[in-house]
Formats: C-alpha cells, sequence, structure tokens
C-alpha cells in the first residue's frame, strides 16, 4: 500500500507562506508604480503632510480655547457653587441651605442654574428639579444629562454632594446653550478641515509642478549634453531664488566641462601634429637607410638620427606625464622647507655657459643670493626655473642679456626672469602657458611647447601664480612661490644639489 502524508489545509499554508508574501508586498511597493517613485510627488506628500499637522494642530488650539474654555467655566462655576453651598449646610443647616438655594434661584437672571436637595429616602426637599437623576450615583464626578425642568427638556452639567444625615445635594449649569455653541464651533472647525485640506493640497500640486518644472530643466539640458550638445544650458528664471543659484551652479559645471573638452581636443590635435613630423623623419631615415646605406657606418648613423628624432618624442610624453603629476598634487606629501637661493645660483652657473655659446649674457641679481625660503619640492622648482631660463635664451637675439633675480615677500618669494627677445603679444599670453601652445614668433624655434605648461602647473601646485608681463623690449615672466609652512613640516637641508634640467628642452 501507498501512503501519502495527509493534505494540509489552505490555511495552514497561507499561515506558513504570509512572511514571504508581505516581504514581496513590500518589495513591490518600494519598487511600485513611476507615480509613487516621483520626487516631486514625495515633496509634494511631505508638504500636504506638514500643512495638515500644522492645520490640525491649529484646529485642536481653536477647540481648546473655545469649547473647552466653555466647560472649563461651567465647571468652575458649578464647583465655587457647590462648596458655598457646603458651606452654609455647615453654618445652619439644612434650613440654611434650603433659603440659600431659594435665594440664588430667584437671582438667576439667565435661568441656568440647578440645585437639587433631597433626602436619605430620595425624598425631594427643595430644588428646581423634580426628582434625582438616576445616572447621577457617585460623587466628584462630571454628568452631562437630559434633565426636565417646567416640562421642558434641557442639557445639564451636573456634580453630587453628599451632606451629612444621607442628605444628598445637586449642583449643576444648563449647557443646552453652550452644547449648540460648541456643536456649531465643531461644524465648523469640520468644514475648515476640508478648506485646509483643499488648500493644503493645492499647495502640493503647486510645489510639485514647480519641482517638475525645475527638474525637468535640468533633466533636457543634461539629456542634450549626454547627446552631444555641449552648448545647451540650464534656462534661469530670473528670479534670483535657489533654483536659479542652482542653474547658475550647473551652467558653471557645464562651461567647465566644455573647456576641458575643448582642451583635450586642442592638446589631442597639437599632440598630433607635433609629433608627426619626428615619426615621420624617423621613418624616412630608416627607409633611406635601408635602401642606400652603403656601409655598416650609414646604416649606424642613420639608426642615431632615428633614435634621436624617437628619443624627442619620448621627452615629449615624459613632460606630459610629468605636468599630470603634479597638477594631481601627488608631489605636495613631500613638501618641505627649501633655500632656493643656492638652487638659483646653481642654474644660472649651468645656463651662462649655454648662454655664452649664444652670444648673450646671463647676469644674476644680487637679490638672488640672498636667503629665500619657500615650502615646496625643490627638484620641481629648479625644473621650472630652468624652463624659464631656457626659453629667455631660446628667445634673447644675440648680444642679448637674460637676467635672474628674486625678492621675497611677506607671504611668498618671487622668482624673475627677463629676457630682451620679441616677448608674447598680449592676445597671446592669456593662451601661453596651455599645453602645445606655440605663439607666431615661436613657430621655427625648436621645443614642443609644453615649457609654460610645466611652469604654470609646478606654481599651481605650490599655491602661486605665472605672471607674463612686457618687459619692454622682451618677456617677463614672475614666478611665486608660498613661503608659510605648517609647524609639523621639518626643515630640509638647504645643501645645493645639481640642477635637474630633465624637462628644460620642452
Amino acid at each position: 500500500m501507498n501512503f501519502s502524508p495527509p493534505r494540509q489545509p489552505a490555511a495552514a499554508k497561507v499561515s506558513r507562506d504570509w512572511p514571504w508574501r508581505l516581504w514581496r508586498w513590500v518589495v513591490a511597493w518600494r519598487r511600485g508604480p513611476l507615480l509613487l517613485r516621483s520626487a516631486g510627488l514625495r515633496l509634494a506628500m511631505i508638504y500636504a503632510l506638514l500643512f495638515a499637522m500644522s492645520a490640525l494642530a491649529l484646529v485642536t488650539f481653536l477647540w481648546w480655547e473655545t469649547a473647552g474654555l466653555l466647560d472649563r467655566q461651567v465647571e468652575a462655576a458649578i464647583r465655587a457653587d457647590a462648596q458655598g453651598l457646603s458651606e452654609r449646610w455647615s453654618e445652619g443647616g439644612l434650613p440654611a441651605l434650603v433659603q440659600t438655594i431659594h435665594d440664588r434661584l430667584v437671582e438667576n437672571v439667565d435661568d441656568d442654574a440647578i440645585y437639587l436637595v433631597v433626602n436619605s429616602a430620595g425624598a425631594h426637599v427643595t430644588g428646581n428639579l423634580p426628582f434625582w437623576p438616576a445616572e447621577v450615583s457617585d460623587p466628584d464626578i462630571w454628568y452631562e444629562l437630559p434633565v426636565s425642568r417646567a416640562g421642558v427638556t434641557s442639557l445639564a452639567r451636573v456634580r453630587r454632594v453628599d451632606l451629612e444625615d444621607g442628605y444628598r445635594l445637586l449642583v449643576g449649569r444648563d449647557v443646552r446653550i453652550r452644547a449648540q455653541l460648541r456643536s456649531l464651533l465643531r461644524d465648523s472647525l469640520f468644514w475648515a478641515v476640508f478648506v485646509v485640506a483643499g488648500l493644503g493640497l493645492a499647495g502640493a500640486l503647486a510645489m510639485r509642478g514647480l519641482f517638475r518644472r525645475m527638474v525637468a530643466n535640468v533633466s533636457a539640458t543634461a539629456t542634450a549634453i549626454a547627446g552631444g550638445d555641449l552648448t545647451r544650458r540650464v534656462r534661469l528664471s530670473g528670479r534670483g531664488d535657489e533654483f536659479d543659484r542652482l542653474a547658475e551652479a550647473i551652467n558653471e559645471m557645464l562651461d567647465r566641462i566644455a573647456r576641458l573638452m575643448d582642451g583635450v581636443r586642442q592638446v589631442s590635435n597639437a599632440i598630433a601634429h607635433d609629433l608627426r613630423t619626428p615619426i615621420t623623419r624617423a621613418r624616412a631615415r630608416l627607409e633611406d637607410a635601408a635602401s642606400h646605406a652603403r656601409s655598416n657606418a650609414d646604416l649606424h648613423a642613420a639608426i642615431e638620427r632615428a633614435q634621436s628624432d624617437l628619443d624627442s618624442i619620448v621627452g615629449v610624453f615624459e613632460a606630459l606625464l610629468r605636468i599630470a603629476e603634479i597638477e594631481a598634487g601627488a608631489r605636495r606629501s613631500a613638501f618641505a622647507m627649501v633655500d632656493i637661493a643656492p638652487l638659483l645660483a646653481d642654474l644660472a652657473e649651468l645656463y651662462g655657459a649655454v648662454a655664452e655659446e649664444r652670444g648673450l649674457q646671463l647676469i644674476l641679481e644680487s637679490s638672488a643670493r640672498l636667503p629665500l625660503p619657500v615650502l615646496g619640492d625643490r627638484e620641481l622648482i629648479q625644473q621650472a626655473v630652468a624652463n624659464m631660463l631656457d626659453n629667455a635664451i631660446k628667445f634673447s637675439p644675440e648680444g642679448g642679456t637674460v637676467r635672474l633675480a628674486a625678492s621675497q615677500r611677506a607671504n611668498g618669494v618671487d622668482v624673475f626672469v627677463s629676457d630682451e627677445g620679441p616677448g608674447i603679444p598680449p592676445d597671446e599670453r592669456a593662451r601661453a602657458t596651455q599645453r602645445f601652445f606655440r605663439g607666431e614668433t615661436a613657430r621655427n624655434t625648436p621645443g614642443s611647447g609644453l615649457g609654460l605648461a610645466l611652469v604654470q602647473a609646478v606654481a599651481q601646485l605650490h599655491n602661486g601664480t605665472l605672471l607674463l608681463e612686457n618687459n619692454r623690449p622682451g618677456l617677463l615672466a614672475v614666478l611665486t612661490l608660498a613661503a608659510q609652512a605648517p609647524r609639523d613640516v621639518t626643515q630640509a637641508s638647504s645643501t645645493p644639489h645639481g640642477p635637474d634640467t630633465r624637462a628644460a628642452a620642452t
């Protein structure tokens, strides 16, 4: 015989599966329809919720200050009345209490006072109620119940007070008018809630629409940018509000991206243009040597010339990598206090010989021999000044003078390099520090256009600046370096090292 387990009822299966079903429902709700995933809708719901909570707090306060105030006034009057009647009972007994109640009923102009005194058997003694209400059974408890006075049914708020010898006192007030007022106030607040809800919904929809318009504006611009249209910008409303400031920040970021993209294109074009010539020349020399070389000496000469061309290409890429390393700030961790006066003296001695070979005079001003402490990387500073001297010597006419000077200032050191060459036209100075830029006067001069770009990168790494000015004639280049050092920076040795001219030819 085949035995199979009995089938469990569906209810048991559901009871076991409900946690998994609940979890799937929560996940489905979180992923939910697009409407629930709308940030604008969430913002509108938050606004409506806050508005509703504020309105509810206002309605609660109004109810407390109106209907609650009426109830508190009635209870205070009843409590004071009961206290006074209890005192009259203590002073004169039942006759005094009966007389006091009679007097108060006569003086009650509003006809809202309710009094009743009964004996231990529940018989009526005095008061304007015909019998004791069955609902009022405990003392010191507030009751609100319908009562009949002179054949008219009304609503009363009463309180029981127990006296001696089994007598009971009922003190109250007719609150029918107050109840009607409270009902009117309740209805008014009820309809006010609907009005507030409508206003809150309208405000939420308006806020959602404003948010959607702003997001749609930014989204359309981002979509256009992603599609390749770098000219699109976020529209401004002209109100100068937070959305306009956000749009201005986004547009400024897009302008920066456009400039960077344009710079990348220019660098790519410049690399292709500047490297095409040496590569083509090296290839042509190798082909010529392969076809026409008659001896090993001819082959070696051709290979050496091609190697020289390839070395210049490698130098360009090394300069680019070095600029990228400097701009990334990778060398800032090795900063120390450096006296650049010995560094300038070493460079003046090295490039003085180069200047003499070209019929020039390199003069080191006396100001550059004084102690010049700066916070930075000695090797990079040396390379930057070497590039400045190389450019000055390269573009100076025969018989000219190149000057190297420096001066200490409150927050840094200025290094000056001046020449008497053609200089840089004012309209080209802003672009002179761009990579591979070569002005009209430098078209026929050896180089790749990376020298001043590296100097600019070194200046920015040291929180300084590079300024190009007219020397009349020639160019005056001013490199500013920061001099302040944090307390934890170790003083670097000022022992002069041999100058590093690896990037001087760029």
